[in-house]
C-alpha cells in the first residue's frame, strides 16, 4: 500500500467493522490512506482474530479518542471448551487437551455468576501489557513466563447464548481492560476444564452500538467519492457528556487555549461548543473557570 504524500483537513469517526487479520493499528492505517487523513486514532484496541466494532477517529476527532477509551465494551464470543492454547485464542498453538465433564446451559450459567460484577483478573502474557517496558507478548515469544499482578474489572453483564458441546457462546459487557480470552480460560477453569476462544467480536464501544460499515464498503464508497458521508462528528463518542455554549469573545478566548468563566456549568468534562453550532472543543469545569483540554481546529473543509 503505497503513501499518499500530503493529508487532507478530514474530521470525524467512522464505525468500522474490523476484519479477521488485521491489527487495530493495520485498520487504522488503512482507513487514514483510504481518507488522506492527516491523523487517525482508534478508542481501544481489537486482537487481529477478532471483529466488529473498531471506531476510527480522523483528523481533530483523533482527540476525542483517549477519553473514549475508558468505555464499557460489548462482546459475542464463541470459546471452544476441552481445548487450550498458548494465547488463548485460535490463532496460538493447543498446550492442553482434557475430557469435559457433563455439562449443560444451566450450569454454565450458575457457574457464570461469580463473574459478574466487580472481579480480579490476571492479564495473559500474550497481551499489549509491559515488564520492564518490554511487551509481555514478546516475553512469551520466547518462552518465558514473569508474575503478573490482577486487576479490578468489572462485568456488567455475562450470559449464555448457546451451548453445543463443546462450543459455547456467550455475550459479555466488560469495563476497559477485561481480556474476553482470559474470561472464557477462567471460566472454563471453574467448570473443571479448559477453553480457548474461536471468535470473538465487539458489538458496542461507549455509546456506539450500531451503525458499523465493512472494509469493503468503505473502499467502495470513498472510491465513489462520497467516503466523508460516513463519518459521524467528531464528538459523536462523547454524546453522554454535557455541553456549553459559548458566545463571542468567550468563544475565541478558548479557541486560543486561554480559561473562559463557567457559567452555572457543573463540574467536570464538557463539549464546548461555539457561534453556529461550532465543536470548539473539550474542557473541564473547575470550580467557575472552563478550562481547555483539547482545542479543535475545524475549519471549513476544502477538499
Amino acid at each position: 500500500m503505497g503513501r499518499r504524500r500530503n493529508g487532507r483537513d478530514v474530521h470525524g469517526v467512522l464505525l468500522l467493522d474490523k476484519p479477521a487479520g488485521l491489527s487495530s493499528n493495520q485498520a487504522v492505517q488503512k482507513i487514514r490512506w483510504l481518507f488522506q487523513a492527516r491523523k487517525a486514532g482508534h478508542t481501544g484496541t481489537l486482537d487481529p482474530f477478532a471483529t466488529g466494532l473498531l471506531p476510527v477517529c480522523l483528523g481533530e476527532a483523533s482527540k476525542t479518542a483517549a477519553f473514549m477509551l475508558d468505555a464499557d465494551k460489548t462482546y459475542q464470543a464463541r470459546a471452544r471448551l476441552g481445548i487450550a492454547t498458548e494465547t488463548g485464542d485460535i490463532e496460538g498453538a493447543v498446550v492442553l487437551e482434557n475430557e469435559n465433564p457433563p455439562l449443560d446451559r444451566d450450569s454454565i450459567d450458575s457457574a457464570m455468576e461469580a463473574f459478574r460484577g466487580t472481579i480480579e483478573q490476571v492479564p495473559p502474557m500474550y497481551s499489549a501489557l509491559k515488564h520492564e517496558g518490554k511487551p509481555l507478548y514478546k516475553l512469551a515469544r520466547e518462552g518465558k513466563e514473569v508474575a503478573r499482578a490482577p486487576r479490578s474489572i468489572t462485568i456488567h453483564r455475562l450470559e449464555v447464548l448457546s451451548w453445543h458441546a463443546p462450543d459455547l457462546e456467550f455475550r459479555v459487557r466488560c469495563s476497559k481492560g477485561t481480556y474476553v480470552r482470559t474470561l472464557a480460560e477462567d471460566l472454563a477453569a471453574s467448570l473443571g476444564t479448559c477453553a480457548h476462544l474461536r471468535e470473538l467480536r465487539r458489538t458496542a464501544s461507549g455509546c456506539f452500538d450500531s451503525g458499523m460499515v465493512s472494509l469493503e464498503t468503505v473502499v467502495a464508497t470513498v472510491e465513489q467519492g462520497k467516503g466523508d458521508d460516513l463519518l459521524l462528528p467528531p464528538d459523536a463518542g462523547l454524546t453522554d457528556w454535557p455541553r456549553i455554549d459559548l458566545v463571542e469573545p468567550a468563544a475565541i478566548r478558548f479557541s486560543h487555549g486561554n480559561p473562559v468563566d463557567a457559567g452555572t456549568a457543573d463540574p467536570g468534562m464538557i463539549r464546548v461548543y461555539g457561534p453556529e453550532n461550532h465543536l470548539l472543543g473539550l474542557g473541564e469545569v473547575t470550580g467557575q473557570a472552563l478550562k481547555p483540554r483539547r482545542v479543535m481546529n475545524l475549519q471549513p473543509v476544502n477538499n
